[in-house]
């Protein structure tokens, strides 16, 4: 059994940007030597997300419309509220209630297999970083494990 890490680091341009790490996870894939595993994709936010679909621009839109009607921005957050909140509270904190609201319906990892060397996607599939929140440095990590 063989393990193989590596992890990615970006910085998001806005709130609703999709960043498509597809291309990474197969080169990945490729580098690692590893022929028959899966690959584990875990992000390591709590306001972004993980998603795998497809990569269309009319369906992003749709995704954000919906995200933003799940859990609006507009709303109150008893997470925003400093006069009260005492828990994980940082000297930048900002107002994100609505951001940790929208990620609870989406993924914070996903899995991929790996056949003869090769990340296994559907002619559609992609595997999306949603940034729910503001623009901010990001990390995903990737573990293949297998032969």
């Amino acid at each position: 059994m063989k393990l193989s890490n590596k992890t990615l680091e970006f910085k998001t341009k806005s709130i609703f940007e999709f960043i498509d790490i597809s291309e990474d996870i197969k080169k990945f894939a490729k580098e690692s030597g590893i022929k028959n595993g899966l690959v584990n994709i875990f992000l390591l936010h709590t306001s972004a997300a993980l998603i795998v679909n497809e990569n269309e621009p009319l369906l992003l839109n749709d995704f954000k419309k919906s995200l933003e009607r799940a859990a609006s921005q507009k709303e109150d957050y008893s997470h925003d509220n400093m006069s009260i909140r005492t828990v994980n509270v940082c000297n930048d904190e900002c107002i994100n209630g609505h951001s940790h609201c929208k990620a609870m319906y989406l993924l914070a990892n996903t899995c991929v297999n790996i056949i003869n060397g090769e990340a296994q996607l559907g002619q559609w599939q992609s595997v999306m970083v949603v940034e729910l929140d503001r623009p901010r440095p990001r990390k995903v990590q990737m573990q293949i494990i297998g032969e």
